[in-house]
């Protein structure tokens, strides 16, 4: 990484351990509240970034259900990447008929650039209202129920 070019290799080393061992924390976590889902009966869904080297793509035994490649074609900010996992069912896969909404594209790089880093952390993993309502619709709403009050 371009930060560590100056750093001598045990300083190197030293921030990979360290970063393993938070990636084995969150996996850890992330695979025991799954259990804990599946033995429940409970129904869950989770998203995280979409890479075909990320961690969960790689070796996690589960799959997941849905790829979104391009999210601004939902109505979303960034095009980023994500997928997601269902528990406890399967995703429906209703058809959403209406125009979407104008919604400017953002990129990483130039929000990266224009904010302080709390603000780019927070804004960066901020789902669009839209994209949200046509994710439920599409995927965690049984149009032939309807939405029941």
């Amino acid at each position: 990484m371009f930060q560590q070019k100056n750093q001598s290799n045990e300083k190197k080393l030293e921030y990979a351990l360290k970063l393993h061992e938070e990636l084995h924390e969150n996996y850890k976590l992330i695979t025991m509240l799954s259990i804990v889902v599946e033995r429940k009966g409970l129904r869950m869904v989770f998203e995280n970034p979409y890479s075909s080297q990320h961690y969960l793509t790689r070796y996690w035994p589960i799959k997941p259900s849905i790829i979104d490649k391009d999210r601004t074609q939902n109505g979303d900010y960034f095009i980023k990447p994500t997928q997601y996992w269902f528990f406890g069912f399967k995703p429906y896969q209703n058809l959403v008929f209406e125009a979407l909404d104008y919604v400017p594209r953002k990129t990483i790089e130039k929000l990266f650039m224009s904010k302080d880093s709390e603000d780019y952390k927070r804004e960066r993993s901020e789902i669009h209202p839209q994209y949200a309502s046509r994710f439920i619709r599409q995927y965690l709403i049984d149009e032939k129920e309807g939405v029941k009050e």
